[in-house]
């Protein structure tokens, strides 16, 4: 079974939000997501100093099955991302939550985010 991360926070389009005190919060896409995407050889991010805004569109992913939105968790201005991803798509698919980060966001506001549990239930994960 897919597992998520109790700590996380979720959208319904299978982003991430993770906050880490006051600093800007880590956004990815989630086991769930690349799960169903297959092997991801590919990621267009937003570019450092843009802003995004929760619900919209902000990237791509694609992989060897699909082309998949990436749609922005919360708003805010984009503050960092990760080059590694962009060179190694890879990282995505075998380690989401961790190496697969795609950027960060100092955030002005949330978009509508589930709970670890919530997320799991309606996506048929486990914590």
């Amino acid at each position: 079974m897919i597992k998520v991360v109790p700590e996380l926070q979720y959208s319904a389009e299978h982003e991430w939000v993770s906050r880490d005190g006051g600093g800007p919060a880590g956004i990815g896409i989630t086991a769930v997501a690349t799960d169903a995407l297959g092997d991801i050889v590919y990621v267009d991010l937003p570019e450092v100093g843009s802003t995004v805004t929760a619900g919209e569109t902000c990237g791509e992913v694609e992989s060897t099955k699909s082309v998949s939105d990436l749609y922005a968790p919360v708003s805010g201005e984009v503050v960092a991302i990760n080059d590694a991803v962009i060179e190694d798509p890879a990282l995505i698919n075998n380690d989401p939550y961790g190496a697969g980060w795609l950027f960060k966001v100092a955030v002005t506001a949330d978009g509508p985010l589930l709970s670890a549990e919530e997320y799991a239930a309606a996506n048929g994960a486990e914590l």
